[in-house]
């Protein structure tokens, strides 16, 4: 039995290694040589309208792939040991390659109802795999992922209704058609609504922390490179048909919230799964804000190299969870580098990366998207949401470290951890390599031109000014008590809306439920019951009772009610009169 598990495991790493090799050579052919293919395939032809089925290849979709690829052949690897107590393996496995192929079918489909496919799939395989671990917990983040994700489902409908009027669901056709007429507008607004459900912006970011409920492979697949990136994906290829709308504003604003808003919550968080799901929230709104301002080409760039460091670094928490007896809270955690020396190493690489330390992979897309927001013409308020968040970003990761590195181990007094894993450190050391080189591939491959970006001296430090103040806080907030009494309460109430995502999950949970359900109770009732029952024998006899009560209460003679009925009377009387 274990053989079989083993070997889906290293097939499947096998096949997906092999065809990220090959899109790699690919990707290399296609960029040197300018070249795009668009493949059409008719499944059916109706009122001139055909729904086609589309492959476009070019060096954007290939790239994406070959990183898709990397990142779930290593993942598998990974899981080979993570969930080698899993009796069903094979079933984990299958539901990943479900997943990455979902992931697919949206990366290389420049058509919308094809682009449905891909998206409603990795809406439905991400619940199967949120709730895996069947518990409550589980269960009730699958469903608040699910149904967050199907808002954007019915907006990706409502797209294919609205390009009717074009005739044809190919999106590649349209980015000629940029005069401001009603249906690109609507068109555009809808995407960009339906990519703010997939990539968890205000006022959907609260199922982002829930998924956390999934396995620690499935978060390093899921939060790096694909179904969250997936609204990313959509608005880079959607980028020239997305008109200057009110919507955009409007993103670049709810974006650098959710930046600001996810930087906050990561540090008043001790569950170490959900500080990584939170600083992908940030790197997430970081993508949506700079794609706003008319950049995709740095935000698809910064979305490759995140997807590196990322992955590593949920790989490093599967990894200090599992020999901390599955106890995911930073408090019981300490002195790691002293007992776990090589996952620490992957653990402070990676999270280097993310603050964007020089020469590591996030330095290079995340400078030069600060510096493009220094360069550009914007108000005081995104500035400051841009820096703050990048400050804060150095802030909850140098807690981390903390927490993690240097304090001491709270957990047992007799302990046995070991770094002997290497089916586990084989799979983050390939990311570690990657999480170093891809940001200086990446750049020298992706630009056909450089950026040529000439800033005053201080705003050029700006990034390293807030990243010291940002580290240097964490470093100070790590080492600090808790404050007295007194002063704790005072502050509990901003700091239960600061941690709790201000109120999102709440407000997209209770608020949403309590009082509609509450609301559509009778109405469900009625159609659970269907009409036949409602409008047939029992439900008409009560229909007629009810009737008959009123008419009893209008012939009771009551001096009231025809007081009442002759003032009515007499008022749409008046009203006649006064028309005439």
């Amino acid at each position: 039995m274990n053989n079989i598990k083993y070997s889906i495991c290293f097939i499947s790493f096998f096949f997906l290694f092999m065809m990220m090799m090959m899109n790699f050579l690919f990707m290399i052919y296609f960029i040197m040589n300018n070249m795009v293919i668009l493949m059409e395939w008719e499944i059916i032809s109706f009122n001139s309208i055909n729904i086609v089925m589309s492959i476009l290849l070019d060096w954007m979709s290939l790239l994406f792939m070959m990183f898709v690829f990397l990142i779930s052949s290593v993942v598998i690897f990974y899981s080979k040991s993570y969930m080698s107590s899993e009796l069903n393996l094979s079933r984990f496995i299958i539901l990943v390659l479900l997943f990455v192929f979902s992931m697919m079918l949206l990366i290389i489909s420049p058509n919308i109802i094809s682009i449905l496919l891909g998206w409603d799939g990795l809406g439905l395989v991400s619940y199967c795999l949120v709730i895996y671990y069947q518990n409550l917990k589980s269960y009730n983040a699958g469903m608040l992922t699910a149904l967050s994700n199907r808002i954007g489902d019915v907006f990706i409908l409502m797209v294919i209704a609205w390009m009717m009027n074009y005739g044809s669901w190919n999106y590649i056709f349209y980015l000629e058609f940029m005069n401001n007429d009603l249906e690109m507008v609507m068109i555009s607004s809808m995407i960009i609504l339906a990519a703010m459900t997939k990539s968890a912006q205000i006022p959907f970011s609260s199922w982002l922390p829930a998924a956390m409920a999934a396995p620690t492979p499935v978060s390093a697949l899921v939060h790096s490179s694909t179904l969250v990136t997936a609204g990313v994906y959509l608005l880079i290829r959607f980028n020239l048909m997305l008109l200057d709308t009110f919507f955009l504003k409007l993103l670049l604003l709810l974006s650098g919230l959710t930046m600001f808003m996810a930087g906050i919550s990561a540090n008043y968080e001790f569950d170490l799964k959900k500080i990584i799901a939170l600083s992908t929230l940030s790197q997430l709104g970081l993508m949506m804000s700079i794609l706003s301002m008319g950049m995709p080409d740095l935000a698809f760039f910064h979305l490759l190299t995140h997807a590196m460091f990322k992955a590593l670094l949920f790989m490093c928490a599967g990894v200090i969870i599992h020999m901390m007896n599955d106890m995911q809270d930073i408090r019981y955690m300490g002195g790691m580098s002293f007992y776990i020396p090589l996952t620490s190493l992957c653990m402070n690489i990676s999270n280097m990366a993310l603050c964007g330390i020089p020469f590591l992979a996030g330095f290079y897309s995340k400078d030069l998207i600060l510096e493009m927001v220094s360069f550009s013409n914007l108000n005081l308020l995104i500035f400051f949401l841009y820096y703050f968040s990048t400050g804060l970003t150095m802030y909850y990761t140098f807690r981390l470290i903390m927490y993690l590195m240097i304090n001491d181990y709270n957990l047992m007094s007799v302990y046995n951890l070991f770094d002997e894993d290497f089916i586990m450190l084989k799979s983050m050391f390939i990311l570690l390599f990657m999480s170093v080189i891809s940001g200086s591939f990446l750049s020298w491959m992706i630009f056909s031109y450089p950026y040529m970006i000439y800033l005053p001296l201080n705003l050029k430090m700006m990034v390293i000014y807030v990243s010291l103040i940002g580290g240097f806080m964490g470093y100070l907030i790590s080492n600090m008590e808790i404050y007295s009494v007194n002063k704790f309460i005072k502050t509990y109430n901003l700091s239960n809306f600061l941690c709790l995502m201000w109120f999102l999950p709440n407000l997209s949970t209770y608020g949403i439920n309590y009082y509609f359900l509450n609301f559509g109770q009778n109405l469900s009732k009625n159609i659970d019951l269907g009409w036949s029952e409602l409008y047939s024998g029992w439900g008409m006899m009560k229909i007629v009772k009810k009737y008959s009560l009123i008419y009893y209460f209008f012939q009771s003679n009551n001096f009231k009610i025809y007081l009442y009925s002759f003032i009515l009377w007499m008022l749409i009387m008046m009203l006649f009169l006064m028309i005439n």
